[in-house]
């Protein structure tokens, strides 16, 4: 196991990341893009972006960008490179604001957490839309983990921490629990050349409806391009 430090809120940081992974020169088979913050105050990644849409979404949307080659070329026939991306539940009651996604004109710390959950499943499905038409080996799929005991409530409303604290034993998954479905789609021999699927207890279930929105998905994937500054690749794609 070897350590490489990478801040998911730093475009900066990201980019260096990669730098420093391709240097070097080992094959990419799983990426699972997992990090993520929950109803946090209002507040800015140091790139200017609403920090649950910049680090949650916009920091996977790059991460994975800048890594798809090396996924392409780790990938085989038999044995396709797999992306992981961990959504929420919460998606089901996202709502996906184009023309503010950074939540600028009215901001809930609830609807900043679930747009940016929503995204996370549009751009997966989007991603492997635009893997299948290249004729890559490389999957993409997205994950609910369930309601996981970690650090990830620390922002919530103190009564909330109290009820948490009461109940996690048995309403709550560990985090062992909590990272099965992740890992069913990373390893799993069924989940092999398969991609486009949202995944909960290690099952294959329908998403929200909004989520399966080509046409939302292209916008997004577009509009992602742009903020993150790389180019769109998928222009040429229908």
């Amino acid at each position: 196991v070897e350590f490489l430090y990478c801040d998911l809120a730093s475009m900066k940081s990201i980019r260096q990341f990669v730098q420093r992974f391709r240097a070097k020169n080992c094959p990419l088979h799983v990426l699972v893009n997992n990090a993520g913050v929950m109803l946090v105050p209002e507040r800015k990644t140091e790139d200017g972006f609403e920090e649950h849409f910049g680090l949650n979404y916009l920091g996977h949307f790059l991460l994975t960008n800048l890594l798809l080659d090396t996924l392409k070329q780790s990938g085989t026939h038999s044995h396709n490179a797999r992306i992981v991306t961990v959504s929420s539940a919460t998606h089901y009651v996202g709502e996906l604001h184009l023309n503010d996604l950074q939540s600028r004109c009215s901001y809930s710390p609830h609807g900043a957490y679930a747009q940016s959950k929503l995204a996370l499943v549009l751009f997966s499905y989007r991603l492997q839309h635009l893997l299948t038409a290249n004729g890559s080996h490389v999957t993409a799929n997205v994950v609910d983990p369930g309601v996981v005991n970690t650090e990830l409530y620390k922002h919530v409303f103190w009564v909330i921490k109290v009820a948490k604290w009461m109940t996690a034993w048995l309403f709550f998954k560990t985090p062992e629990e909590g990272a099965s479905t992740s890992i069913y789609a990373a390893v799993s021999p069924e989940m092999e050349g398969a991609g486009g699927c949202y995944l909960y207890n290690e099952t294959r279930t329908k998403s929200a409806d909004i989520a399966y929105d080509e046409e939302l998905q292209r916008r997004l994937w577009t509009e992602s391009c742009k903020m993150v500054g790389i180019s769109d690749e998928s222009s040429r794609v229908p």
